[in-house]
């Protein structure tokens, strides 16, 4: 258990689907207007065939059983990983819940213990306080062809980062 009200950050199983899908589609959609859906997000239907393969995984912040927060990573190859699908239900944002930070510590964490050297993300330029959040925590900006040729950018993503965990 960690951060404020009994926050619990645990592997991702089947059983927490739904609630993942509630937590990200109505900050991409509702919050950013991001012209996205479930069937556009394939990975949302089979996160073990997508993350839970090779050095990846992904993480889900629960709040009373409930998921709150996750975090995906995905295995790239050669020691590299990409950090997805990085969100936090508004409710259980800012320093005082700890949420993002402990979600980012326990990826960082399974990086170090699985050898992954350099973590990859790439985001959206409206994602102001994810910028913030990234850069406090150790991300550094890179332009776009510093990525590694198996890094999946996606279509809304306009800013990309890197950090060694």
């Amino acid at each position: 258990m960690r951060g404020k009200g009994m926050i619990e950050i645990v592997p991702y199983s089947p059983a927490h689907a739904d609630g993942v899908v509630d937590v990200i589609l109505p900050i991409q959609q509702s919050e950013f207007g991001i012209p996205i859906t479930l069937e556009g997000q394939p990975d949302l239907r089979n996160i073990p065939g997508f993350y839970q393969q090779g050095r990846g995984n992904f993480w889900v912040a629960l709040d009373g059983g409930l998921p709150v927060g996750t975090i995906g990573l995905l295995d790239i190859g050669a020691n590299q990983a990409a950090l997805r699908k990085m969100f936090v239900k508004a409710s259980h944002r800012g320093g005082g819940n700890g949420v993002a930070r402990h979600l980012l510590e326990t990826l960082l964490e399974w990086c170090r213990t699985c050898d992954v050297h350099d973590v990859f993300l790439g985001t959206t330029a409206k994602f102001l306080a994810a910028h913030r959040f990234y850069e406090k925590n150790g991300f550094r900006e890179i332009a776009r062809a510093d990525l590694p040729a198996s890094f999946p950018v996606m279509a809304v993503d306009s800013k990309f980062y890197c950090r060694a965990p």
